[in-house]
């Protein structure tokens, strides 16, 4: 317990937001999914941030990535979470050209994309994307989870979930 009450506030957010996303997912009813139009059509305008995203990723336009989350940002992977504050933020510490090189990457595309809930103002997304070298060869894929949120009648990914590192 003396352990936990040395976490600073920023850690502790952190953990609540990955149990947040554990427990949603681990309890979630997809049985109970509402097939109404406001939810169809927030599922057509998440998934047009879906689109939005990887083309903006694959043509490593920082900021028009940036664009397509909405911030706080959480992305859980690598045995971390991290908790962007603002757009700024992320197109300062993103370096796309790094990213590139280290991982001999040239572009990602989508391999599934599954509606696991959805409602009128948020859409939780199965997915499944592949990265590809220079010479066009498929060398890893990543099982994620997506959260796509309306705010402000803006829709933008709130927080992913990865295997990816």
């Amino acid at each position: 317990m003396h352990k936990l009450l040395q976490l600073s506030v920023r850690r502790m957010i952190q953990v609540t937001v990955f149990i947040f996303l554990v427990q949603g997912h681990a309890y979630a009813d997809h049985s109970q999914q509402p097939n109404d139009a406001k939810t169809q059509a927030a599922i057509t305008s998440a998934e047009l941030v879906l689109d939005e995203f990887m083309r903006a990723f694959n043509a490593t336009d920082v900021s028009a990535w940036a664009d397509t989350l909405l911030f706080p940002h959480v992305r859980v992977a690598s045995g971390a979470v991290v908790v962007v504050p603002d757009k700024q933020s992320f197109v300062a510490q993103t370096d796309m050209m790094n990213f590139a090189r280290v991982n001999n990457w040239a572009r990602s595309e989508w391999d599934s994309i599954e509606v696991v809930q959805a409602d009128p103002e948020k859409v939780h997304f199965k997915v499944q994307f592949s990265r590809f070298n220079p010479a066009g060869q498929r060398y890893a894929s990543f099982d994620s989870l997506y959260i796509v949120q309306k705010v402000d009648d803006v829709w933008g990914i709130r927080a992913r979930s990865s295997f990816a590192p």
